[in-house]
């Protein structure tokens, strides 16, 4: 059914702009398939999968949940994640989502932060699964945008933290499986620095999943 909202501003596939819905059919099944193993230029040290590719409708969807105030996606996004999850997860031990940190400027700009929106919505469809932000980024950082990979790692290298403004680290079970959960892995830094900040608190982090991989 159209609300008024609707008739003032049609709603459009993030995806693909098909008219008359937010996220369709078909670009929701370009990223259910099984996750793929991807592999970034700087090696977080622990296994990394991806929905798809950063392109098509994941690369979209991304960039309207990011760039355009669609928060609306976290949902099918968020959808989405649980499905890869589902699939990668070991059936008999709890599983603990972390989202990878934003920075706060741009978390403002954005109303919120769209990976941490989809990552509560990925441990909300998921049966013994919660998300706990742990980790965020400090002062200093630059956009990454344009950054060659080496930069990438400097402009990061001790400036992601572990904070407890969201969660504490005991709110971790002990046999629980720990997943870092993104919206793009590029060169892998953020991923990495994620991993190397929560190892530092006695945090595992078993596999990072992102929804796209460019």
């Amino acid at each position: 059914m159209l609300t008024l909202l609707d008739l003032v501003l049609p709603a459009a596939c993030a995806g693909c702009g098909a008219a008359g819905v937010r996220w369709c059919v078909d670009c929701a099944a370009a990223l259910a398939a099984t996750p793929v193993r991807v592999r970034p230029r700087t090696d977080p040290g622990v296994p990394c999968w991806a929905l798809g590719p950063y392109a098509g409708p994941g690369r979209r969807a991304v960039l309207a949940a990011k760039e355009r105030g669609r928060l609306d996606l976290a949902e099918p996004l968020g959808l989405a994640l649980a499905g890869g999850l589902a699939r990668l997860r070991a059936a008999d031990r709890p599983l603990v989502l972390i989202p990878a940190p934003s920075r706060a400027a741009a978390a403002r700009r954005r109303g919120g932060d769209p990976v941490l929106r989809a990552t509560r919505e990925a441990a909300r469809w998921l049966p013994d699964c919660q998300a706990v932000p742990l980790v965020r980024m400090w002062w200093g950082v630059r956009d990454s945008v344009g950054l060659t990979p080496s930069e990438r790692r400097h402009n990061l290298r001790g400036r992601i933290m572990v904070c407890s403004d969201h969660g504490t680290a005991a709110e971790i079970p002990v046999n629980a499986e720990v997943v870092l959960v993104d919206d793009v892995l590029t060169t892998g830094a953020t991923a990495r620095e994620s991993v190397r900040a929560l190892a530092g608190i006695g945090v595992c982090i078993r596999a990072v999943l992102v929804m796209c991989a460019a």
